[in-house]
C-alpha cells in the first residue's frame, strides 16, 4: 500500500502544482487513498520532497534525486549560518556572508533555483544577485531573511 501511494504522489504532483500537505491529502482521497495529513507529512520526508517555487510565485512540491537533496540541504545549511547581512536595490540583492563563504552561499542559491534569479557572482564575503524585476526582488529577499531567520 505505501509503495501504491508513494507512486500516486509522485505521478500528483508531476501532474499538478500541489502546494499544501492537505492539499496533497485530499489529491490522494480523491484517488481512493484512505489518508492523514499525518501520513503525508511522513510520506514527504521518505519521497525527499522539495518545495519549489512555481511561475505564479507560489510554492509547489518537486522530486529531487538523492543525491541531489543531499548536496542541496548541505548547501542550504552552509547558506544559513553564513550569510549575516541581506539588502536590496532596485532589481540588485546583496548578500554579505562570513569570510571566504560567498562562493558557497551563491552555489547553494543557484542550487535551490529560485525563479526569478537571473544569476549570482561571487566575492570572498559578498553574493550579488541579479533578480529579472523588482518584484521578484522582493519575494527572494524575503525567502532569504526567511532562511536566516532575520
Amino acid at each position: 500500500m505505501k509503495i501504491a501511494r508513494h507512486a500516486k504522489i509522485i505521478e500528483i504532483i508531476q501532474v499538478k502544482e500541489v502546494e499544501t500537505q492537505e492539499q496533497l491529502a485530499e489529491e490522494l482521497r480523491s484517488k481512493g487513498f484512505d489518508i492523514t495529513q499525518a501520513t503525508v507529512s511522513r510520506d514527504i520526508k521518505e519521497l525527499k520532497l522539495i518545495k519549489v517555487m512555481n511561475s505564479h510565485g507560489t510554492h509547489k512540491y518537486a522530486t529531487t534525486s538523492p543525491e541531489d537533496s543531499f548536496l542541496s540541504n548541505k548547501l542550504v545549511n552552509i547558506f544559513c549560518q553564513t550569510v549575516i547581512y541581506v539588502d536590496n536595490v532596485d532589481k540588485f540583492i546583496v548578500l554579505k556572508t562570513i569570510s571566504g563563504a560567498a562562493p558557497a552561499a551563491a552555489e547553494a542559491l543557484d542550487s535551490l533555483k529560485f525563479n526569478g534569479i537571473v544569476g549570482t557572482l561571487a566575492g570572498d564575503n559578498t553574493v550579488f544577485i541579479l533578480a529579472r524585476n523588482e518584484e521578484d526582488t522582493k519575494v527572494i529577499v524575503q525567502k532569504i531573511k526567511k532562511m536566516i531567520n532575520v
